[in-house]
C-alpha cells in the first residue's frame, strides 16, 4: 500500500517549519515595532504635556508669593488647558489642536510674564525651545509638503514674540516691580534655563528614540520583503533569483557538490484532469516530501513550474542514492482527490559539478540529461554515470 495524505503539522518538515517560524518571528518583531509606536504616540505627548503642567503648577506657587494676581490666573488657566490636552491625547482626541494650544499657550505665558515682572527673570527662554519643537511636532503631525512651512511660520511668530518683548522690555517698564534679592532674581532666571534645557534635551531624546525605532521597522520590513524576494510563496522553497548565492558558497567551499534536477511527471496532466488547485496541493506536497530528503544534504528551489533543482554537498553516489529516495518515495505516495487518490512520478538527474566548469555549465548539462530521461521512460534517477545503459535500453 502506498502512503496516504494527512493532513498534520508533522508532514510540514521541519525546514518548512523552520521557514514559517522565521516569517512569524519577523512579522511578530514588525508588529511589536508598529504597536510600541502607537503606544509611544499616548506616552510622549503625556509626558510632554505633564512636564509642561508641572512647570506651570510651580510657577503658580511662585507668583503666589509674589502676588502677582494676572500671572496666578494665567497660569491657572494653563494647567486647566493641559488638563484637557491631556484628556484629548488619552481619547485619541486631535493631537495637531494640542500641539497648537500648547505652541501658543508657552507665547503667551512667555510674552505676558516679560510684560508683567521683566526680561531678566529668563522666562523669554521658553519661546527658543518653541523652534525646534514646533519642526517635530509639524513634521509628525502634518503628512503633506506643508508641514515645513507651517514650521516655519510658527517659529518666525515665536521670533517676533521674543523680539517684541525685548523691545518693550527695553522701553517700558515691567508692571510688577519684584522686591527680590539678586540671589532670588538668578535662581528664578536659572530655574527658567533648567526648565528650557530640559524640555530641548527631552524633545531631542524623543526625536533620537523615534528615529531608532523606524530604523528598527525598516530593518523588519527589509527581512520580510528578503523573504519573499528568496521564497517561492506556494512550495515555501527558496526560488530561483535566489540560488545563486548558494551556488557561489558552494563552489567557493571547493567541496564537492551536485546539482539535482527534478521534473513531475505528467503534470500538466495533472492540472487539466483535476484542476489547478490539485495541482498545486501536488506541488506543495512533493516539494515537503524532497525538503524532507534533502534539507540536511543542501538547499531545494523551485526552477520554473513543476521543476524543482536541488543543490547537495555530497558526491555523485549519495546525491544518486538521496535522489532514487526521493523517486520511490514520491512515486508510492497517494494524493487524495476528493474521495479518491492519485500517484504521480517524477524524473530526477543528478549532475556531478566538476572543478572549473561554471555553475551554468553543470545546469545545462543536468537539464539535457533530463530532457532525455522525460524522452525514455520517465520516473527514473539519470546520471552520467547510467546514461549510456539509457542509451543502449533505448
Amino acid at each position: 500500500m502506498g502512503k496516504k495524505l494527512r493532513f498534520s503539522d508533522k508532514q510540514t518538515g521541519n525546514g518548512h517549519r523552520r521557514k514559517e517560524r522565521e516569517f512569524m518571528d519577523i512579522n511578530s518583531r514588525i508588529k511589536d515595532v508598529v504597536s510600541h509606536g502607537e503606544l509611544s504616540e499616548k506616552y510622549k505627548y503625556s509626558l510632554i504635556i505633564s512636564l509642561i503642567m508641572t512647570v506651570h503648577v510651580i510657577l503658580i506657587a511662585l507668583f503666589c508669593y509674589f502676588q502677582i494676581l494676572p500671572l496666578i490666573l494665567l497660569n491657572i488657566g494653563s494647567v486647566i488647558l493641559y488638563i484637557l490636552c491631556l484628556v484629548m491625547v488619552r481619547r485619541d482626541k486631535s493631537l495637531l489642536f494640542v500641539f497648537c494650544a500648547t505652541y501658543l499657550e508657552i507665547i503667551v505665558q512667555s510674552f505676558v510674564s516679560t510684560l508683567c515682572i521683566g526680561w531678566h527673570f529668563g522666562f523669554p527662554q521658553y519661546i527658543i525651545a518653541l523652534v525646534p519643537f514646533g519642526y517635530y511636532m509639524c513634521h509628525t503631525l502634518i503628512g503633506n509638503r506643508r508641514r515645513y512651512v507651517i514650521a516655519t511660520v510658527l517659529g518666525l511668530i515665536a521670533f517676533a514674540s521674543f523680539i517684541g518683548s525685548r523691545m518693550l522690555s527695553m522701553y517700558f517698564d515691567a508692571i510688577y516691580q519684584l522686591e527680590v534679592s539678586t540671589g532670588g532674581e538668578l535662581g528664578i532666571y536659572i530655574f527658567n534655563s533648567i526648565c528650557n534645557f530640559g524640555f530641548l534635551f527631552m524633545v531631542t531624546a524623543i526625536y533620537i528614540i523615534e528615529m531608532q525605532t523606524a530604523q528598527n521597522k525598516l530593518r523588519s520590513q527589509n527581512a520580510v520583503l528578503d523573504q519573499l524576494a528568496n521564497i517561492d510563496p506556494l512550495t515555501g522553497l527558496y526560488n530561483r533569483r535566489s540560488m545563486q548565492a548558494f551556488f557561489n558558497q558552494a563552489i567557493e567551499a571547493g567541496s564537492p557538490f551536485c546539482l539535482v534536477m527534478c521534473d513531475i511527471d505528467d503534470f500538466k496532466q495533472i492540472n487539466d484532469t483535476h484542476g489547478h488547485d490539485i495541482g498545486d496541493m501536488v506541488l506543495r506536497e512533493i516539494t515537503r516530501l524532497i525538503r524532507e530528503q534533502v534539507e540536511h544534504h543542501g538547499q531545494a528551489c523551485r526552477w520554473g513550474g513543476e521543476e524543482l533543482l536541488l543543490l547537495l554537498q555530497c558526491d555523485r553516489e549519495e546525491a544518486c542514492r538521496i535522489a532514487e529516495s526521493i523517486r520511490r518515495e514520491i512515486c508510492e505516495f497517494r494524493f487524495p482527490v476528493g474521495e479518491q487518490s492519485i500517484q504521480c512520478s517524477i524524473t530526477i538527474v543528478v549532475a556531478r559539478h566538476r572543478e572549473g566548469d561554471a555553475i551554468d555549465h553543470t545546469i545545462t548539462r543536468a537539464d539535457n540529461n533530463l530532457y532525455y530521461g522525460k524522452c525514455n521512460g520517465k520516473n527514473q534517477v539519470v546520471s552520467e554515470k547510467n546514461m549510456e545503459i539509457l542509451q543502449k535500453k533505448y
